[in-house]
């Protein structure tokens, strides 16, 4: 039981747990919202949506600060000279320069909903979720590219007979599957948040989407604690 506290107690005092946390409570809520709100719990799920609106305001105000972050993780990454895969590589430049993109119009978005600055922020909202929507569907690429390499090298390892080795590629197969996973579903609440009329738009219910964000959520936590990586808004 301690030890299960002060393993809570260190991902909630680091600030990327602290969000995934965040996240993966915002999403539960609007998925069990969506579902009291179709049996017709009204008090009930009234409550968790603004919980959930909350949390995501939350959320959207501590990224202000996220800009610094991806500028240094990209510029570590530069032009992916360390890439084997010039696929890869160029996927992953793109990729970071829509996610570096993305911040300063969320930041817009914001602050023009706060009053900060006069104008309009739907066309700020619609970019920032693009370029998230591009970044998802880059990830998935990317994804796909390496799982295709992976396979290869597992059947060569097969035939040469090395179980350490296909134990490895068993592994980086197992993130990959699931990081397609993990982009999919926040790809299909993307196009849901894109204006009604660009594909499904505004069209999923509440409940399918806190479904699909608290399962990318919950993959984010699972490759968080298996040193993996996933990435999500």
């Amino acid at each position: 039981m301690r030890t299960a506290v002060t393993g809570l107690v260190n991902v909630l005092e680091s600030y990327r747990g602290r969000d995934r946390v965040m996240r993966t409570l915002c999403y539960s809520c609007q998925l069990f919202g969506g579902v009291m709100m179709k049996n017709g719990e009204k008090k009930n799920w009234e409550s968790l949506l603004i919980v959930a609106s909350q949390l995501s305001h939350c959320r959207t105000v501590l990224r202000l600060f996220d800009d610094l972050a991806m500028l240094a993780y990209s510029m570590k990454y530069g032009l992916g000279k360390k890439e084997e895969d010039c696929l890869v590589r160029w996927i992953s430049v793109i990729g970071n320069i829509a996610d570096q993109l993305y911040y300063p119009c969320e930041h817009m978005a914001w602050a023009a909903d706060a009053g900060v600055i006069r104008m309009k922020s739907d066309k700020w909202w619609t970019a920032s979720t693009a370029l998230w929507g591009l970044s998802l569907f880059l990830g998935i690429l990317r994804s796909f590219r390496i799982l295709l390499k992976l396979r290869r090298h597992r059947e060569m390892h097969h035939k040469k007979n090395l179980p350490k080795t296909r134990g490895e590629i068993k592994s980086q197969i197992r993130s990959e599957v699931l990081s397609i996973i993990s982009c999919t579903s926040d790809l299909v609440n993307a196009v849901h948040w894109m204006p009604p009329g660009f594909l499904w738009g505004g069209c999923s219910p509440i409940w399918l989407v806190g479904l699909l964000g608290t399962v990318s959520s919950l993959i984010g936590i699972y490759q968080t604690a298996v040193g993996g990586s996933s990435g999500g808004v």
